[in-house]
């Protein structure tokens, strides 16, 4: 595609963007943000609630996979726009406030709208947007423009929820609290079923695209492509990095927890703090996009995995505290740059390694597998160390945690940026 600057271009990228991020409001974002209220309103504990992201993560895993060779066979819109709507629905049945077992079967459903209709014909759709030197900015564009979405869905729901709650916040009944966080989840929901709407109607996917369908569609859904994708080296090094940093952007849910545990804030402020880190990533989407498409993606990668373990590791000492509101600002900061960098960047390597664009969705779905298993383990994972009776130890041992990806993330990426240069 041509990449001269058009507004059918600029629509295009803004229309991903949204959806983008839209798609994962409800499922993920409202819980990061609101992470003390949903444990409050839906009585469930941090444990529980990883184990409804594994149910998610279990039916992703699938869908991941059957997922990806179908976005390499029909229009990316088509497919995102369903899952929008389908992901809205979900939120209706959210706002009920389901039991716990129920509460798995809707993550469950979630899994299958967020990930088999939607993941990889977006992944494909931005690579499309990049063409072949500007795959870091169009990653950049997206992850960013991702953040500065979730960053407004979060602040309006923090609205949405301090105007209901009032004043003296931490003294209300939880019925007002639970009608305070409906109002909210039927809010996004209702935005969410909008975008899905607007990507259907306005999302006109680029002739290459079509093009690329057109090609692949008489050998898409078979093993042919499957066993070519995998014979790329790169391919498992991608899962491992997806792997590494997924989890450690699963680890930022914390950071509403660690305010409210350690910093003793009350619910509203301490999902502001959620909120304040989200509205940093369009900034490190941009800028770090910017710089990988002028050296090497896997470059960067290192750098945000070098700042994941810093960050990680100084939250372990335990001199992040209420005594020390600056050093949790800043170090939160740097985890923040660490993570979204990685984010932005572990599928900007797929042309810096030379992965075929009509293989795409099937390479997208295959590293996913893999890399988004996260979405089973993380959740209980972290959930039984952060309900350790010292909840202060239990974070800091999540942490540690961390650290130990991030190591194996930086190692990954190294013999990635190694790889290519093969290739160059």
């Amino acid at each position: 595609m041509t990449r001269s600057v058009s507004f059918k271009s600029v629509i295009y990228i803004i229309l991903l963007i949204f959806a983008a991020e839209a798609i994962f409001i409800l499922p993920f974002v409202l819980q990061r943000v609101f992470r003390p209220t949903v444990l409050e309103t839906f009585a469930i504990s941090n444990e529980e609630i990883g184990y409804c992201f594994s149910v998610y993560g279990i039916v992703a895993l699938f869908s991941y996979f059957f997922g990806g060779p179908l976005a390499d066979r029909f229009p990316p819109k088509n497919l995102m726009a369903l899952a929008l709507i389908l992901t809205a629905l979900g939120g209706l049945y959210y706002a009920n406030y389901p039991d716990y077992q129920s509460l798995k079967w809707l993550y469950g459903y979630w899994g299958f709208t967020t990930i088999f209709l939607f993941w990889a014909p977006m992944i494909k759709a931005t690579r499309l947007w990049g063409g072949r030197d500007q795959q870091g900015l169009a990653f950049g564009f997206l992850d960013g423009g991702r953040g500065l979405v979730a960053a407004a869905f979060g602040s309006l729901g923090v609205l949405i929820f301090a105007s209901v709650m009032g004043d003296n916040n931490q003294f209300l009944d939880l019925s007002t609290k639970k009608a305070a966080f409906e109002q909210v989840i039927l809010t996004s929901a209702l935005l969410v079923g909008c975008i899905g709407v607007l990507v259907f109607l306005f999302l006109r996917t680029p002739k290459s695209a079509t093009q690329s369908a057109a090609v692949s569609r008489m050998n898409s859904l078979n093993w042919n492509n499957i066993k070519t994708v995998l014979k790329f080296p790169a391919i498992w090094l991608l899962m491992l990095i997806i792997l590494c940093a997924y989890t450690a952007y699963k680890a930022t849910d914390l950071f509403a927890l660690y305010a409210s545990t350690v910093m003793q804030y009350d619910a509203i402020d301490s999902a502001k703090v959620g909120t304040s880190l989200l509205y940093i990533r369009p900034i490190i989407g941009v800028v770090i996009g910017l710089l990988a498409d002028r050296t090497k993606p896997s470059l960067w990668l290192m750098v945000g995995f070098l700042l994941t373990i810093m960050s990680s590791l100084i939250f372990t000492t335990g001199i992040v505290n209420y005594q020390t509101e600056a050093l949790f600002a800043i170090n939160i900061l740097l985890m923040a740059i660490g993570v979204y960098s990685c984010r932005v960047l572990y599928f900007a390597t797929l042309e810096e390694v030379k992965i075929p664009l009509e293989l795409t969705g099937t390479a997208v779905g295959l590293a996913s597998i893999i890399g988004f298993t996260p979405d089973i383990f993380s959740g209980p994972m972290f959930g039984i160390l952060v309900d350790n009776p010292d909840g202060v130890l239990g974070l800091e041992n999540a942490f540690k945690v961390l650290a130990v990806f991030g190591m194996v993330g930086f190692i990954a990426a190294y013999l990635m940026k190694r790889l290519s240069a093969k290739h160059t």
